[in-house]
């Protein structure tokens, strides 16, 4: 399993009610994507930020989400391109179990 963390800068903020209408919108468009299992969305304390972190089968399945067109639309919207960090997950916890993928 991989986990990517995206984080991009808001201009101007985004209030609470904002982000979450704006990710409420958003969220269907990530529901059925090959190899995502879950994603949350992120706003910083003071509205300056916004991301998500997902969970991802492979990091191939999230590169195909994360194209150029992606981070152009990112870009374009918020003016600054996305920063993407992968990390490697060998463990998940969940409050009824343990698993080693």
């Amino acid at each position: 399993m991989i986990v990517a963390i995206v984080r991009f800068p808001v201009p101007g903020g985004l209030s609470h009610d904002a982000a979450r209408e704006a990710f409420l919108a958003s969220a269907p468009s990530y529901q059925g994507l090959p190899g995502l299992h879950r994603k949350y969305y992120l706003r910083t304390e003071d509205g300056e930020g916004a991301g998500g972190v997902y969970l991802w089968e492979s990091r191939d399945a999230a590169e195909r989400v994360y194209d150029d067109a992606w981070r152009r639309r990112l870009a374009e919207r918020f003016g600054a391109e996305p920063q993407v960090e992968y990390l490697d997950c060998p463990v998940i916890v969940d409050p009824d179990e343990v698993v080693a993928p």
